[in-house]
């Protein structure tokens, strides 16, 4: 067996995930005492300067890891990406407009469910036929539709878009569902006129919603929003139109400092595509294992794979337990096995399960 005196714990969870282990440190000080306060980070009032500076470094980190100018600005709000699927059309969609969407998975249905209340849908392009395990090739969007509608990652079934060129030809504004890959690798971020994603991935801890928007994209609709899902006015009042989840945003502020640290997205990218080169060069060198994604649509986030023989998955699953790796199972929906790979998830990591995918393979194949 491959297990230490002290075994050591492999979060490969999908969300909430790993984060830094110095981001988890200064929050975990910050409970305590907070900036030398004397008080605990979740005690402060939202509305003094303690939480205002953390507010403002968290939306000035943001625009600045991703290049944005004054065109966009950024929001922490309640709520995960699925607020946003309603949140989006209610802003952006009459009802006798129509919105485009693609079709490549649970999200990106759920996302086109919530929208068909608000106008009509114009499906683009779906991976449904091939149980999402691939993504379509081609789109074909309605010139007039208000916006086009992407989910950049797909963490369940494993598949993300790797061009997005393809959307940008459209001239259409883009909207994007980024909650598992974002921040994660280079893009032109003031392509997208609306940006959300739940933090608890990449960004951040669970309970708090990011969304980057171009307030150019807003006000052009004739429907009564509600106070509260109103973008505008979140944008005035600076993401403080409500009471904030105060500690979930600071933990944004630490991992986006982190990252603007370890040097940017450049950087991260760097790794992230070290781990995903080792990951899927072990994964293709063992024939008990499949892979079951397109190889050329395979998600550097979450990968997902099998083993044909349910016996040895359980066997194998069993021992990734024992070994210290978590979140190894896959998906109800996908089956087999799936692992996240997320921005602080270390190569050693990687490295490890690796190792022990050889391991399994030599003595059960």
């Amino acid at each position: 067996m491959l297990q230490s005196a002290k075994t050591v714990i492999h979060n490969f969870n999908a969300g909430p995930s790993i984060l830094p282990k110095e981001v988890f440190e200064e929050a975990s000080r910050a409970i305590l005492d907070f900036n030398n306060t004397g008080l605990s980070i979740l005690e402060i009032g939202h509305r003094t300067s303690l939480f205002q500076d953390v507010m403002d470094e968290a939306r000035s980190l943001t625009k600045e890891l991703m290049n944005l100018g004054v065109d966009h600005e950024v929001l922490f709000l309640h709520g995960g990406a699925t607020t946003q699927f309603m949140q989006v059309p209610m802003n952006l969609l009459d009802e006798n407009e129509i919105a485009s969407y693609t079709d490549t998975g649970v999200w990106a249905a759920k996302a086109i469910k919530e929208a068909k209340l608000f106008g009509h849908v114009d499906i683009v392009c779906s991976g449904k036929e091939s149980n999402y395990r691939s993504l379509p090739k081609q789109i074909s969007a309605t010139a007039t539709s208000k916006y086009l509608h992407i989910t950049t990652n797909n963490t369940i079934y494993g598949t993300q878009w790797q061009d997005l060129s393809i959307f940008y030809e459209t001239g259409i504004p883009l909207v994007a569902d980024m909650s598992s890959d974002i921040l994660s690798r280079q893009i032109d971020f003031s392509k997208f006129s609306l940006i959300y994603g739940g933090a608890q991935k990449n960004v951040g801890a669970a309970g708090v919603n990011l969304v980057v928007v171009n307030k150019s994209i807003l006000g052009k609709i004739n429907r009564v929003i509600p106070t509260i899902m109103d973008y505008r006015n979140h944008i005035e009042a600076g993401s403080l139109l409500n009471t904030p989840p105060v500690f979930a945003v600071y933990v944004c502020m630490l991992t986006l400092r982190w990252l603007k640290k370890l040097g940017g997205v450049a950087a991260i990218e760097a790794r992230n595509n070290a781990k995903t080169r080792l990951f899927y060069e072990t994964l293709d060198s063992l024939p008990m294992f499949k892979g079951l994604v397109a190889k050329e649509d395979r998600s550097k986030m979450n990968a997902v794979f099998a083993i044909d023989d349910p016996q040895l998955e359980k066997e194998f699953l069993e021992l990734c337990k024992g070994e210290g790796m978590i979140g190894v199972k896959g998906h109800r929906l996908s089956g087999g096995f799936r692992i996240s790979m997320y921005n602080a998830l270390p190569i050693e990591s990687v490295k490890a399960l690796s190792d022990l995918m050889k391991y399994f393979a030599s003595r059960r194949g």
